[in-house]
């Protein structure tokens, strides 16, 4: 069996999370119907431990797992800023490598 063609890409894997599920689904929506991103996973029931402020802090989560392109990073982060409520909302990703051909040409469809 022939095994899938991988290819280059510029494509982005972005993480972000919201305190409620509404929004988290607010950002994925003006995410996907802006064009910036081709696919937002939204994760739900993450339990998050992080230092705040100098104390310990626990909370639940959404994560969103944003599948996006370069070019359109900034936008991306312009965009998730606008809807956060967070102070300062994480935004963090890294390049896709590689991946399955026919997906990463559909990502980068789907956003131009």
């Amino acid at each position: 069996m022939a095994r899938p063609k991988r290819r280059r890409s510029k494509a982005y894997l972005l993480l972000s999370t919201t305190g409620s599920q509404k929004e988290a689904k607010k950002i994925a929506e003006a995410l996907v119907r802006g064009k910036l991103a081709a696919c937002v996973n939204v994760v739900r029931n993450v339990q998050s431990f992080f230092r705040w402020q100098g104390k310990l802090e626990q909370a639940g989560e959404w994560l969103l797992i944003i599948k996006t392109d370069e070019r359109s990073l900034k936008q991306v982060e312009r965009m998730i800023r606008k809807h956060h409520s967070y102070e300062i909302p994480e935004i963090i990703g890294w390049p896709i490598r590689w991946g399955h051909g026919p997906y990463l040409k559909w990502l980068e469809e789907s956003i131009s």
